[in-house]
């Protein structure tokens, strides 16, 4: 495992993150679409994760504000996505140093969950599994074994089934 800097983003290095995710995704969804949650309230600025290595940006993690709509009620709990690692540090064990970190800080921050929609044979070794446990949907068609999410807190999403509602801002 290669040691990494673990720090929240800030706006001087928005540009080398846009750089990465350019990178690592075939299109520009992903960068345009964390360009676009920044102008917002889902933003968590204390938890969108940068790794670097002597100033290089090698690795990122976002986590932002999305709910779950429950009958009459709607929570609010965390999305991850994008997360990503430069091609040539895959492998490295950044993206577990990313991801363990991340989800830390969110309890701290007190949150509750994190919901993803990611690689199913990656995220279950940190604890994500089927959203179908606590009977929540996608709003949209997905495999249900990649629409996932972890408790961070006992029960966090026990007895809360529902839809969850992405922001209009992760619309193209």
């Amino acid at each position: 495992m290669i040691s990494v800097k673990i720090n929240s983003e800030t706006e001087d290095i928005f540009p080398r993150i846009d750089n990465l995710l350019k990178n690592v995704f075939p299109e520009d969804y992903e960068a345009d679409l964390v360009k676009r949650i920044r102008e917002t309230n889902d933003y968590v600025p204390e938890l969108s994760l940068v790794a670097t290595i002597k100033d290089q940006v090698v690795g990122y993690a976002f986590f932002s504000e999305i709910k779950i709509q429950s009958k009459n009620v709607r929570r609010t709990t965390l999305a991850l996505g994008p997360m990503a690692v430069a091609n040539n540090f895959q492998k490295k064990g950044i993206g577990t140093q990313l991801m363990m970190h991340g989800l830390d800080k969110a309890t701290l921050l007190g949150y509750s969950s994190v919901i993803l929609l990611g690689h199913h044979d990656y995220y279950p070794r940190f604890g994500f599994e089927p959203t179908t446990i606590w009977e929540i949907e996608a709003p949209f068609d997905v495999p249900k074994e990649s629409f996932m999410a972890i408790e961070l807190i006992p029960n966090g999403l026990t007895n809360f089934p529902g839809v969850v509602e992405y922001p209009k801002t992760w619309q193209l």
